[in-house]
Parts: structure tokens; C-alpha cells; sequence
């Protein structure tokens, strides 16, 4: 199987931007009367729905941005009422507070439909047994890639994450052929396969489907090395809908976007001017299909091109290159998203701490890990280890519960950390991203 909607995978250019159009001008109308956020930043302008004749046009709606979201927590940019909600996933916030999606069933049936879209863009088909090994819950990763192995009628094995032997097991005896995961966590695999003496002729594993976190065009040879398959990236963001915003083909020449569903534009990240395709800037995205949480002109902060031109594979969707980064300063460590000032939040809460902290990431045995440098504060530095392994502990357990995930903490002495005349850096991110 080739492609799972030729219809609409496949469809003219010209035939294309004019369905585009079509929904792009019911979805406005649907968050002009429904949303509260949209209609007020809409008057303000003095726009109405029926200013929006072309898809040029778009350029004059507001852009939506993470704290719009936060500001309307948690159910402001809702487009639908709560009785017809059947699903709310959540994303980390810069505050602690998630950013929250609703789905209907119609936009549930939509994502199920996109993400089959992307497994049958990675080589897979309903004889294909898939081993979901993304995480399970608010996190997207999980149940996108479940109800898209669902729709394409094939075998899924909701794994989820963490257990590593019985993940290999499983993979083995139960002879999976397709792995959904981060990059990162099936390098660690490939390891573990060899703790177990596994070969990778003992499985029957042909491809994988890895994404929520950045990796490199490196990474994406070394997984295929070691475990004799074919890596496709995947990208998805809960706000615009999970797994399955993008995806690459055989070609490996950038993720195709479902654009009978969304909308995408690059924009310069300072001045909000639209760029040509082939520029590098922050990828936009106008969600035409849902009726939950239909977003307009959502700012992703992350940094790629576009390219509309028909790929090999014969989609004519447009193709997003390999994120590239970020236009600010959030950093995505094992699936989860971590801002900076988070930790900070959390260190003035606790006192004790100056407010000179810094943040180092790297990735061990294949796994991020993050460090948390802490200077403790004049008045409360002691030799007395006691009273630093308490200080330490209760740093933890706030930033464990703050970020979602374990990291390291290092206290260190008042005035040893580097400070900066102009703008503090906060981060060293020894990851080696390079794409």
C-alpha cells in the first residue's frame, strides 16, 4: 500500500487550495461565533468572517500564540461545548499548567485518519503488527499512533514506555514488525537487544516511526544500522493535533502535511511577515477540520521551510524540512517540554537557593538527561550535609513534579556559577543537535 487517502494525498495543487479555502472559511466562522479569545481579537480589527475570500486572506487574522492558551486556561479556545468533548489531552505550560486540546469525535476520527496516513508513509499496512512504545495519557504520543494502527486494520501492541527487557521481549516473541517511540528510547533498546543477545535477524521489525524530541539525520543511519530498518520522522504538537502533523515517505526528503486538515505558513519570527517557500523561519499552522480546538495561525516557535513541490513518493502535500529548532527557549527532553523559567519559578518558591541557576542537558546511553546546577544561597550555605541533602531532596521533588521528569541536581557554592552582563545563559545542551 502506497498511500492511505490518494484522494486527498495526492490531489492537484489548484483542487487542493480550493477545499483549503472551503474549510478554512467555515472553521473561521465556527471560531468567530464560538470562540470567545478569536471573536474579540477579530472585532478589534474589525473583521468578520466574511472578510476571508481567499487564502491570502489568512494573513490578516491574528496569530495564536502558547500564552493565548495559557491565559485562557483551560477551556477558553475551545470551539465546541464541553457536552461534545469526548477527548482532552494536555502539553506541559511555561507556568506548570498544561495547555489543554479537546477533541470531538469528528476531530478523534481525523487524527486516527491522519496518523494511519503516517504509518502507510512509513512502509506499513494492515498485515503489520505495531508496538506503540510512546507514552500513554495526556502525552499524545500514545493513543495517536494506537487509533491510527487501529484504522489501518493492523495489529497494535500498546507497549507504552519504560520496562526495556520486556519491551524486547515482547518485540521478539511477538514478532512486531513496525515501533512507534522516541528516537532516543530505541537507541537505548538497541542496546538492551544486546544484553539479551538478540539479533536483529531474531526480529521481524522493518520500520519505525520515531519523533517527539529533536533528532539528527546521524541518529536516524545509526538507528537503522543497528536494528536493519527503515527510521521515518514523525511530527506532531498536542495543540495542533498529536501524531501525524507530519510525516516522511520513502524519499526521507522532509514530512508531508496532511493539508486537507491544516494550514501552514513560514513566518519570520521576529516580524511576522510571511516568507517564501524554501525559507528557513517558524512554522504556523491553521487547523481547517476541528471542531474542538480549532486553532488559527498557531505559533510553534519551531524553526524549518516548507516545500510544496510533488514529492517522488506522488503526494503533493506540502513537506516540512527537519526541525531545525526553536525561536525561543524551550528545550524538549524526552518527549517532555521544559522552559526554563520553570525551574526558576520553582527555585523562588523555595528559597533557600539564589536566583542563579543553570541547566545542563546531555544524552547518556542514548537518554536525555537533565541537570539542574542550583546555587544555594549565602545565608543558608552550610559544610553540614545534612541540611544541604534536605535542600537538595525537597529541590528535586519540586522540579520532578514541576517538569514531569526526573533530572539531577547539583548544588553548588554562592557566586560560582557564571553571570552575564547582558542576556543570561541559561542552558548548555551538549546533545550535539546538529542537522
Amino acid at each position: 500500500m502506497l498511500y492511505w487517502n490518494p484522494k486527498y494525498e495526492c490531489m492537484d495543487r489548484e483542487e487542493l487550495e480550493v477545499l483549503q479555502l472551503a474549510r478554512l472559511k467555515k472553521t473561521v466562522d465556527r471560531v468567530y461565533h464560538n470562540v470567545k479569545p478569536y471573536r474579540e481579537k477579530m472585532q478589534k480589527i474589525g473583521m468578520t468572517p466574511g472578510d476571508i475570500k481567499s487564502l491570502d486572506d489568512l494573513k490578516s487574522m491574528p496569530f495564536t500564540t502558547k500564552n493565548d492558551l495559557r491565559d485562557s486556561y483551560p477551556y477558553g479556545y475551545f470551539g465546541a461545548p464541553m457536552s461534545e468533548i469526548i477527548r482532552i489531552h494536555a502539553s506541559t505550560g511555561t507556568t506548570g499548567k498544561p495547555t489543554v486540546a479537546g477533541y470531538t469525535k469528528k476531530d478523534i476520527d481525523i487524527w486516527a485518519d491522519i496518523a494511519a496516513r503516517s504509518l502507510v508513509a512509513a512502509g506499513g499496512g494492515k498485515d503489520d503488527i505495531v508496538q506503540v512504545s510512546y507514552g500513554y495519557g495526556l502525552f499524545t504520543g500514545g493513543l495517536g499512533m494506537h487509533y491510527g494502527g487501529e484504522l489501518l486494520g493492523a495489529s497494535v501492541v500498546p507497549t507504552s514506555s519504560g520496562n526495556s527487557q520486556k519491551q524486547m521481549m515482547l518485540m521478539r516473541d511477538f514478532g512486531c514488525t513496525m515501533l512507534c517511540c522516541t528516537p532516543s528510547y530505541v537507541l537505548y533498546l538497541s542496546e538492551v537487544m544486546q544484553e539479551m543477545n538478540i539479533k536483529p535477524s531474531d526480529l521481524k521489525l522493518k520500520a519505525g516511526v520515531f519523533g517527539a524530541e529533536p533528532w539528527t539525520e546521524g541518529m536516524r543511519k545509526e538507528i537503522e544500522s543497528r536494528f536493519g530498518i527503515s527510521a521515518h520522522n514523525i511530527y506532531g504538537l498536542s495543540e495542533i493535533s498529536g501524531p501525524g502533523v507530519g510525516i516522511d515517505c520513502f524519499a526521507k526528503d522532509g514530512m508531508h502535511v496532511p493539508e486537507d486538515h491544516f494550514i501552514t505558513e513560514i513566518i519570520n519570527p521576529d516580524t511576522g511577515e510571511v516568507l517564501p517557500d524554501g525559507s528557513l523561519g517558524e512554522l504556523v499552522f491553521t487547523c481547517i477540520t476541528k471542531e474542538g480546538f480549532p486553532l488559527i495561525r498557531y505559533r510553534t516557535r519551531d524553526l524549518t521551510s516548507v516545500n510544496r513541490e510533488k514529492c517522488v513518493c506522488g503526494r503533493t502535500n506540502a513537506r516540512i524540512a527537519r526541525i531545525m529548532g526553536r525561536s525561543d527557549d524551550m528545550l524538549i527532553i524526552r518527549g517532555v517540554n521544559v522552559f526554563p523559567s520553570q525551574v526558576e519559578s520553582a527555585l523562588l518558591d523555595i528559597g533557600q537557593t539564589s536566583p542563579h541557576y543553570h541547566l545542563v542537558v546531555d544524552r547518556v546511553d542514548n537518554l536525555d538527561v537533565l541537570e539542574v546546577q542550583v546555587e544555594v544561597s549565602e545565608d543558608f550555605f552550610s559544610d553540614e550535609v545534612r541540611k544541604l541533602e534536605s535542600l537538595e531532596a525537597k529541590v528535586r521533588k519540586k522540579l520532578d513534579s514541576i517538569l514531569g521528569i526526573s533530572c539531577k541536581i547539583s548544588l553548588v557554592e554562592p557566586k560560582t556559577l557564571p553571570r552575564a552582563e547582558g542576556k543570561s545563559i541559561r542552558v548548555t545542551d551538549k546533545r550535539n543537535l546538529n542537522f
